[in-house]
């Protein structure tokens, strides 16, 4: 009975330390982003379950300052890569060079071999480029020549895109953006936040406040041990199982969003759900899973995968509107 109660109590201790983790990681990241509570936790959340993450917004937004700072936070090595039409594999991976003295070719790498990686733009560089980019989101290796190079652990793509000037732009393809455990929509400030930026510029603060490294290696690995303590009950697996596979269903009568979807999404749906749900639970100061953390978690990890039908097209039917009426038809354990 004493090594039950004291393993509960480590347990809850963990957690704790997680929370507070959680906390402090927001309030750093919070120095320099104003507002922006969704982006800030949506990224958080998907660093510490492993994923990559899309931003989707309007330029303007912070999308690009918040993966910097939360880079900056965690203490990775991070580089930005301006995607545009003229990019080449090359230019992202690296490339052999012949070294004239030994009359061999040696491996110059590429900016991709680094801990962190900002995608700018992501769907401005053509298919053989996002084709490169594909291999060490989904291998965590990418192949210069004839070698394989495997990349620095851990590994995160954080990609942003503009959902407005399309013009010149490569959509991405389905197999690359099921490779992002997420996408994130990013919003126009409120009045109030907005109010605020612009007093931070009157007051011509144009040097960023310093930040602590407090999610380096060792806190995510602290937020890791906590996260294997949390449960998660077969209910609520099965549960997961439910909203993946009705985004398949194609019987029109018992499922009225069938109409909306063209594909549904695949079992990698169902695994980001999982590790997501855990990770929302945990941040929350909970050690087991709600139905209410798997809906909360859901559009991210759904709002990519799903490609909508002409019907929903015709009536002006938005990703994000076929999942919250997915997810109340789903029955609820």
């Amino acid at each position: 009975m004493d090594s039950t109660r004291a393993s509960d109590v480590n347990r809850e201790t963990r957690i704790n330390e997680a929370v507070n983790l959680f906390q402090v990681t927001k309030r750093e990241l919070g120095k320099r982003i104003v507002g922006q509570t969704a982006l800030i936790e949506g990224l958080v959340m998907g660093v510490v379950a492993g994923g990559h993450v899309l931003l989707e917004g309007v330029p303007g937004l912070a999308k690009t300052l918040a993966i910097k700072t939360l880079a900056e936070v965690m203490g990775l090595d991070f580089r930005r890569i301006q995607f545009t039409p003229d990019l080449l594999p090359a230019d992202l991976i690296g490339t052999m060079v012949y070294r004239q003295q030994t009359g061999e070719f040696l491996p110059r790498k590429g900016p991709v071999f680094s801990n962190f990686i900002l995608a700018d733009e992501i769907n401005r560089a053509p298919a053989k480029v996002q084709s490169a980019l594909l291999e060490a989101m989904a291998e965590n290796q990418v192949t210069i020549g004839e070698n394989t190079f495997a990349l620095p652990d851990p590994f995160f793509v954080l990609a942003t895109q503009n959902p407005i000037d399309q013009e010149g732009t490569y959509s991405l393809p389905e197999s690359q953006l099921d490779r992002f455990m997420v996408k994130l929509v990013v919003d126009y400030p409120t009045p109030e936040e907005e109010l605020h930026i612009l007093k931070v510029v009157a007051a011509d603060r144009d040097d960023l406040p310093p930040l602590q490294r407090v999610l380096d290696t060792s806190g995510l690995m602290t937020i890791r041990r906590a996260l294997s303590a949390i449960r998660l009950d077969e209910k609520i697996e099965t549960y997961i199982v439910a909203i993946v596979h009705a985004t398949r269903e194609k019987d029109r009568r018992n499922f009225s969003f069938a109409r909306f979807i063209e594909y549904g999404a695949s079992p990698r749906a169902s695994i980001a759900l999982y590790r997501l749900a855990r990770v929302k639970a945990l941040f929350e100061g909970r050690g087991f899973v709600l139905p209410e953390d798997v809906k909360a978690v859901a559009p991210a990890v759904l709002r990519h995968r799903l490609v909508l039908s002409y019907e929903a097209e015709a009536e002006d039917m938005k990703v994000d509107d076929v999942v919250r009426i997915l997810l109340s038809a789903v029955a609820i354990p």
